[in-house]
């Protein structure tokens, strides 16, 4: 816990003790992505510096938020990764980010990363209601990254990549943040992001993410 504290009886006040200091949302969100090196973060991270960037790990895995894990051989090294506890962290983190797209200027071409589009843009636009019973699994090549989302019963869950895809959305994660913050259409942008799938998947999405693909 951060040496500061608000010492209030609430849940928000317990929260921000534990990562409301700078930099510590922004540190969970890239482990939210996946199991990262301390090289990884700083890359992924800039403008933190190195000693700050190790108390903040230190905090959180004083918290219990966060662990080390050992790679197995041969690319036998540290990560750093969320615990279970910590993972509770992923349904504020796309609440923070929906609330934030509002506030970001129109997206640069090439300047989006495409775990921001997914996990940041497309995955809290999730309508929990909507989607009871319903399920769809959607594999993303944006770039050179292959990300995934499947949604099953109106909860994201961790996607089954052993399995098919019921979509593949291929092209541009700038264009796929367009989409979602409702800047273009899916016309708009088809010479830069492309959609295969059948008929149902699409509507299936359409009515879970209100997001017509």
């Amino acid at each position: 816990m951060a040496t500061k504290t608000y010492d209030q009886y609430c849940g928000i006040a317990a929260a921000l003790d534990r990562v409301g200091d700078r930099w510590t949302l922004l540190i969970l969100r890239e482990l939210s992505f996946g199991a990262r090196r301390f090289t990884d973060l700083r890359t992924r991270l800039p403008g933190i510096a190195t000693n700050l960037l190790v108390d903040r790990l230190r905090s959180l895995e004083e918290d219990g938020l966060v662990e080390q894990r050992e790679l197995p051989a041969p690319a036998a090294r540290t990560v750093y990764a969320l615990t279970p506890e910590g993972r509770r962290v992923n349904p504020v983190l796309r609440a923070l980010s929906g609330f934030g797209q509002a506030f970001l200027a129109e997206p640069v071409e090439g300047a989006v990363r495409p775990e921001m589009a997914v996990h940041g843009a497309l995955a809290p636009r999730l309508d929990a209601r909507a989607g009871l019973g319903t399920a769809v699994r959607v594999r993303f090549d944006l770039g050179d990254s292959e990300l995934w989302l499947e949604e099953r019963d109106g909860a994201l869950v961790r996607p089954d990549q052993a399995a098919a895809p019921d979509l593949v959305v291929t092209g541009s994660p700038a264009a796929l943040m367009e989409l979602c913050r409702g800047t273009a259409r899916l016309s708009d942008v088809a010479d830069r992001l492309q959609v295969t799938g059948p008929r149902t998947a699409r509507r299936t999405f359409a009515k879970v993410f209100d997001l017509v693909l």
